[in-house]
């Protein structure tokens, strides 16, 4: 064998092979893994072979998301964030500090506020109005299922206390009806529809800032959950595609084509053409994203019984299916049939039956394809849809940091459950138990990126750092290793890589190096490790 370009040793290096699961000592040849061993691999060292002492730090295959709004997240950056400050009056002040510095903006656009900041997890139009009282304002919450508008902007929507909720959304209102300023869901649109759209040129930015960060966490790639219109937002397709066209995307990312919910069948041909549009070097789109329902905190999120008032008794409310359960059923059957991946939105316990149904009926009609079909977010899940993920093939993608005990879930989410639904979410124990495969990802920029925050929160049912010494659902705490596979092996498994995610010999060397082995370390320290390099086919894209 020939001498080796870049040859990783001193261990521990883990693989995510089973059958090899640790070993010390790594080599690489152009972009690809070359051997993996113990002293045997410093045999390939040679005169020009670049030698990486380990020194006790973790190698491990590079991190993959397998749910994440990159560009979107990158342009935000740049726009009025809000993801650090929680506060009401710190948030504001935020925002007032933002419009002052930016008079050329003609609106006022970003987001990542926190519902747990106001009472009832809704802001009003008055607070936005004390700080930007004479340009328009729309600012999406962290979790973008909702939008904050001032008086201004709602003025310039045309939006009154006559003016309809549209069929997927609502707008919150004061006594008369007027609107306050909170928009839910497709509401959201309403006013979104007047922001100027992000220009090709500040897409492209949002790309490249958010590579560079998810480089510096250990992400080696990633599916866009969402390629399409949405919300007012522009489709980030032509950033990936123009990134990939002149090298600057060193990420792998596969797209997911989003599902117009207020059309049918009629726009899988359209899909079909994206999808071979849509495919350069590290980048293609072989994912259709379906959104089935909402979110639990706003009551859009689909349940199979109604959700409880704030005194515990049922409402009339049961949360939104944005696509008819039976015509979902065909299209996913069409969809599959053409082998594309679809990848579901699906929060609420009677979303995800809706979705299992859907693949069901594809596996009944079609076979077993392969197509790595999926479910993100999975807060709710009946007890009794459990083994079907494993029995029908489908993947459980996981947001675990959203499984713990913070403001948001023990004040606007478990009281209007009820203690029997609340002891449903984020089943992760019971998911791995009845045999289904963990994939995970983020949801960035709804929540942080860092993998290793996620594999935390996965392992601990704490969120880093938690003075609040409950474990949430401690029965669904998994291992260390099964949480790590997850966001190695699983996520390039479903992203399409099946030659990543492990290290293996002949697997593509995309690599994570952390300053410490989290295997030897208390599980309640595995946030405080840190990505020191990362490496996509062999090449340094973080560290030094």
């Amino acid at each position: 064998m020939p001498h080796a370009d870049l040859v990783f040793t001193g261990g521990p290096v883990l693989t995510m092979d089973p059958a090899r699961s640790r070993a010390t000592s790594l080599a690489v040849n152009g972009e690809r893994i070359a051997a993996v061993g113990h002293d045997e691999v410093r045999e390939l060292i040679g005169p020009r072979t670049e030698v990486v002492d380990l020194a006790g730090r973790m190698l491990l295959p590079g991190f993959q998301d397998s749910h994440i709004h990159a560009v979107g997240g990158g342009a935000e950056l740049a726009e009025c964030d809000l993801t650090d400050v929680v506060d009401a009056g710190a948030c504001l002040e935020r925002i007032r500090a933002y419009a002052e510095a930016h008079p050329e903006r003609e609106w006022i656009t970003g987001g990542g506020w926190s519902m747990e900041g106001f009472a009832g997890g809704l802001p009003t139009r008055q607070q936005l109005d004390s700080v930007v009282p004479d340009r328009p304002v729309l600012l999406s919450n962290r979790d973008h299922h909702g939008a904050w508008a001032n008086t201004r902007a709602l003025e310039l929507a045309g939006l009154t206390s006559t003016t309809p909720d549209p069929a997927d959304g609502r707008m919150e209102r004061e006594a008369d009806g007027f609107p306050t300023g909170m928009l839910q869901e497709g509401a959201t649109a309403l006013v979104a529809r007047l922001v100027p759209v992000r220009t090709p040129e500040e897409r492209l930015a949002g790309l490249l800032r958010a590579q560079k960060l998810l480089h510096s966490l250990g992400i080696t790639g990633w599916q866009d959950a969402l390629l399409g219109d949405f919300n007012g937002m522009a489709d980030p397709s032509s950033a990936y595609l123009t990134a990939a066209r002149d090298g600057s995307l060193t990420a792998r990312v596969n797209g997911a084509l989003w599902w117009d919910r207020d059309r049918g069948a009629e726009q899988i041909p359209e899909l079909v053409r994206r999808r071979e549009e849509l495919a350069y070097g590290r980048f293609r789109a072989g994912s259709v994203k379906i959104m089935q329902d909402g979110i639990a905190e706003n009551f859009t999120a689909a349940l199979t019984a109604p959700y409880l008032d704030g005194c515990g008794c049922a409402t009339a409310n049961s949360g939104l299916s944005f696509v008819d359960p039976e015509a979902l059923r065909a299209y996913v059957t069409e969809l599959d049939a053409l082998d594309f991946q679809v990848h579901f939105h699906a929060l609420g316990d009677r979303a995800v039956r809706e979705a299992l149904d859907a693949i069901e009926a594809a596996v009944a009609a079609n076979g077993r394809r392969g197509n790595r079909h999926h479910l993100a977010h999975l807060q709710v899940v009946h007890p009794d849809d459990l083994p079907r993920f494993a029995a029908l093939g489908a993947l459980a993608n996981i947001q675990p940091l959203w499984a713990a005990h913070e403001p948001q879930m023990d004040t606007l989410t478990i009281p209007f459950l009820g203690p029997e639904r609340a002891a449903w979410q984020y089943p992760f124990g019971g998911l791995l138990r009845a045999g289904a495969t963990l994939v995970a990802g983020s949801d960035w920029p709804v929540s942080s990126p860092d993998p290793l925050a996620g594999v935390h929160v996965a392992v601990n049912r704490r969120e880093p750092g938690a003075t609040d010494e409950r474990v949430f659902l401690p029965e669904q705490r998994i291992d260390l290793l099964s949480a790590l596979a997850a966001y190695t092996a699983g996520s390039a498994h479903v992203n399409g890589f099946d030659d990543a995610g492990s290290l293996l010999p002949g697997h593509l060397a995309d690599l994570v190096v952390l300053d410490r082995d989290i295997l030897a370390a208390p599980p309640e320290e595995i946030a405080e490790a840190r990505v020191e390099r990362t490496y996509v086919g062999g090449a340094l894209v973080f560290g030094d």
